[in-house]
């Protein structure tokens, strides 16, 4: 994998919009590769692979998460049943229904094949036997990489997210 990230740009040289370089593939190794230096994938089905790592970066340090009063009671009002990795294509598929969306096809199915190599994991909330919201990433080292999170009922995102940070903080 070094040596496949050694052929990335160095982040520093993105440019002013965070884009590092474009063309490539989205193979398991590739994709690894570019996330063990901090760049993804982001560009429209059809276009070249753009690869980005934007300056600053979201970066939620799960000791210093803080989930505000009033959603916590919305969460627990809602009674959600969450759950890890038992709907990762329902999640994935439920991401990519916004009617624009980065996530095509081909995208859906490189975090499809991270999934079944260990790599990419979901985190869903549900109410009865309803998938209500969720959010799907990637896991490198001790990081989390977030790419997409959904929901049909308040609040179901953030509870995937409280849980997921839940997670990191038993990881530390």
């Amino acid at each position: 994998m070094r040596s496949i990230a050694a052929r990335f740009p160095d982040t520093g040289e993105a440019d002013a919009l965070g884009i590092v370089c474009q063309g490539g593939n989205l193979s398991l190794p590739l994709l690894l590769a570019a996330y063990s230096k901090g760049i993804f994938p982001w560009f429209n089905e059809g276009e070249p692979i753009l690869w980005w790592s934007p300056n600053p970066r979201c970066v939620i340090l799960p000791e210093f998460y803080h989930c505000p009063k009033r959603a916590l009671r919305a969460i627990r009002k809602a009674n959600f049943r969450i759950t890890c990795d038992t709907a990762f294509g329902r999640v994935i598929q439920a991401c990519g229904m916004r009617k624009k969306t980065w996530l095509g096809p081909s995208m859906k199915k490189a975090y499809m094949d991270l999934h079944e190599a260990g790599f990419a994991h979901s985190i869903e909330a549900w109410q009865d036997e309803t998938l209500v919201g969720g959010l799907y990433g990637l896991a490198l080292g001790r990081a989390f990489f977030g790419e997409s999170m959904f929901h049909t009922v308040s609040e179901a995102s953030r509870a995937s997210l409280r849980t997921l940070v839940k997670l990191m903080r038993l990881r530390a």
